[in-house]
């Protein structure tokens, strides 16, 4: 399913579904081993570029569990603790290989358009000794347990959907004294800092932006970036370039500027001045407040679909508002609230730095772009072990992902390649 297309906005569109079907497509492997051809001077050795080729063979096989041990078992003349180091310690020039991916996922997927979608997926692990492992919330199974959490960039266009960057969170504690010897073992480099998941959001968009091959127009991401004002600067940055976020409900604002002025104040014996809301003027309200003080005849009844879930309907309305920053006026925004249809319905929250022109159908059809990385997550994990990695170390943790987001756009690839009513089955014999 995909996101109701609002009728003649100009920029939206719809994203074709993604379906891996049985059937047959000649030559897999030696369609494989082409797309592999472009990344043969990423690696210095031969035995690195074979490795690279019966990796990503493996994760398309049909095996139950695609770990390093199983699959080096499956391929042909696969030797387990060789591929193992291939995958933990072996150098791989992952610039230039995310370099040479983003300019095939230009030409198959790219629109001026598009949507840069920004998100988190937790990996359950046991013991502590991976890399960033630790006791904190995975949106995989809805609740704190061990685990590793990654943020992932995902691009959505005309033409489909994939995952074009990741990082490692790696929990501040991470950094302390007492992990010195767990950081060695990883291989986390010394001058690593700890990041928020905002500031790592950030570093793959700047690093999107510098490479400068994926063209997009908007930027999507949930409340942990909507809430952060150093993702948001980010996005604001680029002229242009315009963010659909969601903000938690007790964001508040004003639905008119509040009237200021200049206030003197004395400190350290010298006269200075600062900004004041006049003292006539109303508090900033959350948005929660507002949203449950609309009165019905101003919200409109819409159908969007997201993902796999099929048609839902809700309720939107959008305001111009102020948004209040340590109790002074801000900017100016569009807020975009959603309701659901019960009795007692629960809300969701957007805010966009779009035009003042800009309609609801646009929003509404940006309030469902989301399923894009969600879907990304899914069909990686279950069809090709995104999940199934038992590495510990950081090269390793990146070296998977990495191979898996190459994995998944190959999927793409053919499909496209191929045509539209084609396809894809993507049994590889060992």
């Amino acid at each position: 399913m995909v996101p109701q297309q609002p009728e003649n906005e100009e920029g939206v569109f719809e994203i074709p579904k993604f379906n891996v079907n049985p059937d047959e497509v000649e030559d897999f492997a030696e369609e494989l081993k082409g797309f592999h051809g472009a990344f043969y001077d990423c690696f210095h050795r031969s035995e690195s570029r074979r490795h690279f080729f019966l990796y990503m063979a493996g994760q398309f096989g049909p095996l139950e569990r695609k770990s390093i041990e199983p699959i080096a078992i499956a391929v042909e003349k696969g030797k387990v603790r060789a591929m193992q180091r291939f995958v933990s310690d072996a150098y791989w020039d992952e610039e230039k290989i995310l370099t040479k991916y983003h300019s095939m996922a230009r030409d198959d997927l790219g629109s001026p358009d598009g949507v840069l979608i920004f998100d988190e997926t937790g990996f359950v692990k046991k013991g502590e000794d991976s890399v960033g492992v630790a006791k904190q919330y995975c949106g995989t199974i809805g609740k704190v347990e061990n685990c590793q959490v990654g943020v992932f960039a995902a691009y959505a266009s005309p033409q489909g959907y994939a995952l074009l960057d990741k990082r490692l969170f790696i929990p501040e504690k991470w950094f302390s004294e007492e992990y010195k010897e767990r950081r060695e073992k990883c291989r986390v480099p010394e001058d690593m800092a700890f990041k928020t998941k905002p500031q790592l959001a950030v570093e793959m968009l700047e690093a999107i932006k510098k490479d400068g091959q994926i063209p997009f127009k908007y930027v999507l991401a949930d409340s942990i970036y909507g809430s952060s004002p150093e993702f948001i600067e980010a996005v604001e940055k680029t002229p242009g370039l315009r963010y659909f976020v969601s903000v938690p409900s007790d964001t508040r604002c004003w639905l008119k500027a509040p009237v200021t002025r200049k206030k003197q104040y004395r400190y350290g014996g010298k006269i200075k001045e600062k900004t004041v809301v006049e003292s006539t003027e109303k508090k900033p309200i959350t948005v929660a407040t507002l949203a449950e003080n609309i009165h019905d005849v101003f919200w409109y009844r819409r159908k969007i679909s997201e993902g796999t879930k099929g048609p839902i309907e809700y309720e939107f309305t959008k305001r111009e508002v102020v948004l209040a920053k340590r109790g002074m006026p801000e900017k100016t925004v569009w807020l975009i609230i959603r309701r659901t249809l019960e009795d007692s319905p629960s809300y969701s929250y957007f805010l966009s730095n779009a035009t003042t022109s800009t309609r609801l159908p646009v929003f509404v059809w940006l309030s469902g772009l989301r399923w894009a990385i969600e879907q990304c997550f899914e069909e990686v994990k279950t069809e090709l072990g995104m999940d199934h990695y038992e590495v510990r170390k950081l090269p390793g943790w990146h070296h998977h992902m990495l191979t898996c987001m190459l994995a998944h756009f190959f999927l793409w690839h053919l499909k496209i390649r191929l045509g539209k009513k084609s396809s894809v089955h993507y049994g590889l014999a060992a």
